[in-house]
């Protein structure tokens, strides 16, 4: 049993708030019938899956989670091209850039000066963590490169990262960010020109931690 299809058309009606008998009356079923395809007791048929998705207005991949883009997008879709004299990213590469400027994008968005700063301090922690992990694969690169001594760096930088995280919490939570409402309709029509790089990237790293907990229930 498809376990997206569930989760997807609950958040769409949710978004767009719907109530699941209006739903139901829309999509022609009985609102226990659409309450078992909600909770995923019951498998739809392929009728009703291209009923719900002209519905929503979304492609029949998103409903069963094939792909995280309401229209059914490629991943590469809104990548930006490198101009002339830039480094040439994979569409990964950019897809994780992009994913980063929409979120500036709304912290811009909000002037929340203390909320940006807790993020850009999570997210430069995380790139000099990782490049510490690299410059040091290879023993002959000079040690002195950094002022902080290896045995206990990434032991301290995972600590700023929590405490980086910790601020970032407080700050959305006493801040602007609480009375934002994030959907993915909000996404794609604030931020067009990267919410196709976070839509993907959210789906990318979801696979990847599923991935992860169903090797560790193993």
């Amino acid at each position: 049993m498809n376990t997206d299809f569930p989760r997807i058309i609950t958040l769409l009606r949710k978004e767009r708030n719907i109530s699941q008998k209006q739903a139901a009356a829309d999509l022609g079923v009985s609102q226990a019938l659409l309450s078992h395809y909600e909770k995923g007791i019951r498998e739809c048929g392929l009728e009703f899956l291209v009923k719900t998705a002209d519905y929503y207005n979304v492609s029949c991949d998103y409903l069963l989670g094939r792909c995280a883009e309401p229209m059914g997008k490629p991943e590469n879709a809104s990548q930006n091209v490198p101009e002339s004299g830039q480094d040439k990213l994979t569409a990964p590469q950019n897809m994780l850039i992009n994913s980063e400027k929409l979120i500036f994008s709304l912290m811009n968005s909000l002037e929340d000066a203390a909320l940006e700063k807790s993020v850009r301090g999570y997210l430069s922690l995380a790139v000099y963590r990782i490049f510490r992990v690299i410059y040091s694969a290879n023993p002959k690169n000079d040690r002195r490169f950094f002022t902080v001594d290896s045995p206990g760096a990434d032991g301290f930088t995972s600590a700023a990262m929590e405490l980086k995280k910790a601020q970032t919490e407080n700050a959305a939570k006493n801040g602007a960010m609480q009375n934002v409402q994030i959907t993915t309709n909000s996404i794609s029509e604030d931020h067009p020109e990267y919410a196709s790089a976070l839509l993907n990237q959210i789906k990318s790293c979801e696979d990847c931690v599923n991935t992860a907990m169903n090797s560790a229930e193993e």
